[in-house]
């Protein structure tokens, strides 16, 4: 600050309180470090999902089918009932623990986006889901589809449990028939997976994405709850999202995009083991 004669005759000074801002800035740190430590925790789980809890199951689910083998003629009708129970039992937990070890892989064990042919994807989709679709007489078709920037073992996923979801959830008295195509938009590629089932109330919109969120009884639709919420994670890690549109008793339209170019944020990768099986198909009708 100075006089006329610009002659200093004093000063301003500016105090900030910064508090609230480094507390923010605190929790922000705090909360990186406790995903940080979450994510080691989900990679700690992968591998002793995969090791050490399947094991132990298998040898459940073998030796009580072989202790049934053995005293078949000795034990009476009550006793096969409880033998199939424990082996039915083992076997949920095994598909669960199956299930849980894809879901929390979709990061940890991801590949780096390539050209992907979708008819390729789906067709290593159709032959992993070969006998579901011959026990029910199943027909999938396809539109043309496109090349997209993907994790191919993850559209597999994707293709695999929608399809497998439109065969499943279909009436007793119907040919499941499942129908996919694919649309440029907006920046985007717009798939679409639709089938002839019993439908989705749209209330459920969000909850169907939710792990282990179940809109029927085991009994009636087996599974795990976790296909879904598989699909929403993998279609997020592309930069993309997943809806469907439906009304109880006519069909359900699943919709997912993936961005024709990725935001390289997305692509990111990890080392893993190739787990597609089977050859590709692609043509127009499976």
């Amino acid at each position: 600050m100075t006089d006329e004669e610009n002659t200093p005759i004093g000063m301003w000074s500016i105090v900030r309180d910064i508090t609230e801002r480094k507390k923010t800035e605190l929790e922000r740190e705090n909360a990186i470090t406790a995903l940080k430590r979450s994510n080691e925790d989900l990679k700690q789980f992968a591998y002793v999902a995969s090791h050490d809890l399947q094991e132990p199951l298998r040898m459940v689910a073998s030796y009580t089918q072989l202790l049934a083998e053995r005293y078949e003629e000795q034990l009476d009708e009550k006793a096969h009932r409880y033998i199939h129970y424990a082996v039915d039992g083992a076997s949920r937990m095994q598909v669960l623990i199956q299930d849980l070890l894809a879901f929390s892989r979709v990061e940890t064990h991801a590949q780096t986006f390539e050209q992907v042919d979708t008819h390729c994807a789906l067709g290593h989709a159709i032959v992993n889901l070969k006998t579901i679709i011959d026990e029910t007489g199943a027909l999938v078709t396809t539109d043309d589809l496109p090349t997209v920037q993907s994790d191919q073992f993850q559209l597999i996923q994707v293709f695999q449990n929608l399809i497998g979801n439109g065969i499943k959830f279909c009436s007793k008295h119907a040919v499941p028939h499942i129908h996919i195509s694919a649309q440029r938009q907006n920046g985007h590629y717009r798939f679409s997976v639709k089938d002839n089932g019993i439908g989705i109330d749209s209330k459920y919109k969000d909850r169907v994405f939710e792990i282990f969120q179940r809109l029927h009884t085991r009994k009636a639709y087996p599974g795990t709850g976790i296909g879904l919420a598989l699909c929403k994670r993998i279609i997020e890690r592309h930069g993309g999202r997943i809806w469907f549109e439906s009304a109880p008793g006519h069909g359900t339209t699943f919709y997912f995009t993936i961005p024709v170019n990725p935001p390289r944020s997305f692509n990111r990768s990890a080392p893993r083991k190739d787990f597609v099986h089977g050859n590709a198909k692609d043509g127009k009708t499976h």
